[in-house]
């Protein structure tokens, strides 16, 4: 069985990659230091995310990774806590610091958009 880890760098990070994000560590959670940036254990108000994809001196969205062996649609819920604690506006439906939730394994992709209409 493979590990959430061993996804996250075998499959996640390359695809992170391939559409122009990088990865890089969490060094604080002021997203203007991060440009184009998917930061890996990004720090919120509810725990860290997996990663939070950083440009234009903001959170754009959240992605929470599971290992392979796991479907990531059940998952979206989680990366709706980790987006009520992120601390900048706007605030989408009300709630949500970031207007973009994604869950994966890898393989699959769950996307949820938050912004109205």
């Amino acid at each position: 069985m493979t590990s959430e880890r061993a996804t996250r760098k075998e499959r996640i990070d390359p695809r992170l990659q391939e559409t122009g994000w990088k990865v890089v560590p969490f060094k604080g959670s002021n997203p203007g230091t991060y440009e184009q940036s998917a930061v890996e254990e990004y720090e919120t108000g509810n725990g860290p995310v997996d990663y939070a994809l950083c440009d234009d001196k903001s959170v754009l969205g959240v992605v929470e990774a599971k290992r392979l062996s796991l479907g990531p649609q059940g998952v979206l819920v989680q990366a709706e806590r980790y987006a009520k604690g992120i601390a900048q506006e706007p605030r989408y439906q009300g709630v949500f610091g970031v207007p973009f939730l994604y869950s994966t394994n890898g393989e699959e992709i769950w996307p949820e958009e938050l912004r109205d209409g």
